[in-house]
């Protein structure tokens, strides 16, 4: 049998290769798999259950359940691998029992009313703009914003967008989600429409030039850190107290659509989740609300019946 690390690259390459994974998921893999390969270098034979007991107990000591729950998967997928290609007579994770409790965190939005104050703090930065500079470069900031919030889509996905992708004579948007997953998404909102035709008008020449949708002040890409620093700006212009993450705009997306009774069916396409399982993590959010709403507010609350 060859040795773990040359075992590891194949497997890598497989990865990359035969299931087509981000690069971001392959390098989280690699480091995975790094630290597995450099804790079973001190056992005899690396792939016994014994060594894999005393690693899974590490990773339980050492990390919170989901990142332990993140290093298993990615372990668990690699003797898959070594199995399904006969290079391992016996997968000892057939015969182990793995348990862990994950605290189950619902996802933080954002309140409609937080988002239109942001929203409108936007637009007044692009009106009060006092050079063209300024004025150009808040409307793709006005654009960037409009478009994560109306489609829901990842950081990611957005940034990554090319020229090619978008089509304005239709209003919808191709993106390519985790694993090469292509989805279709509608632009319905008008002034979400004007916003980005705004901008593309706008920056037609540096578009054209690099080939991505959004572009920062150097003719390049978009990165994802310019749009946190991007929210942070507008966070504290707006005086909002609240920490705002790009990716809760993904999660308030979903939550006011579902509390808007549009079907989690929909939800989940219009996410690019593969499992409704996924996407049900949102209708917590909603009963939460939901709670709130029928503690506080149901008139029986003003009831008086005890008749004294």
């Amino acid at each position: 049998m060859y040795s773990l690390e040359i075992l590891k690259e194949n497997y890598l390459i497989h990865c990359k290769t035969q299931k087509e994974l981000n690069a971001k998921t392959i390098k989280a893999y690699r480091i995975d798999l790094k630290q597995f390969i450099k804790f079973a270098s001190t056992y005899e034979n690396p792939i016994s259950k014994e060594c894999l007991t005393s690693y899974l107990a590490m990773l339980h000591e050492q990390y919170q359940p989901k990142t332990t729950k993140r290093k298993i998967a990615s372990l668990k997928a690699f003797f898959h691998f070594l199995e399904y290609e006969d290079l391992l007579e016996h997968n000892p994770f057939n015969k182990m029992r793995i348990s862990y409790r994950e605290p189950k965190r619902l996802p933080k939005i954002i309140p409609a009313n937080t988002i239109q104050l942001f929203l409108f703090t936007i637009y007044q930065h692009y009106q009060q703009a006092t050079t063209p500079f300024q004025k150009k470069y808040a409307l793709r900031d006005i654009a960037v914003i409009e478009l994560l919030f109306a489609t829901g889509m990842r950081i990611s996905e957005l940034c990554n967008l090319k020229y090619q992708d978008i089509d304005m004579e239709n209003h919808s948007i191709l993106i390519w989600g985790k694993g090469a997953k292509e989805r279709m998404i509608q632009i319905g909102n008008l002034d979400v429409i004007s916003a980005i035709t705004s901008y593309i008008n706008e920056f037609q020449k540096e578009i054209t030039k690099s080939g991505w949708l959004f572009i920062n002040r150097l003719g390049h890409r978009l990165s994802e850190q310019s749009v946190r620093f991007m929210i942070n700006k507008y966070v504290d212009m707006a005086e909002i107290s609240m920490h705002i993450t790009p990716h809760m705009f993904r999660h308030s997306f979903a939550t006011l659509l579902l509390e808007a009774d549009v079907d989690i069916r929909y939800i989940q396409k219009m996410l690019g989740h593969s499992s409704i399982t996924t996407t049900e993590i949102y209708t917590s959010v909603s009963m939460h609300k939901q709670k709130a709403i029928l503690t506080e507010k149901h008139p029986r609350n003003g009831m008086d019946v005890s008749g004294g």
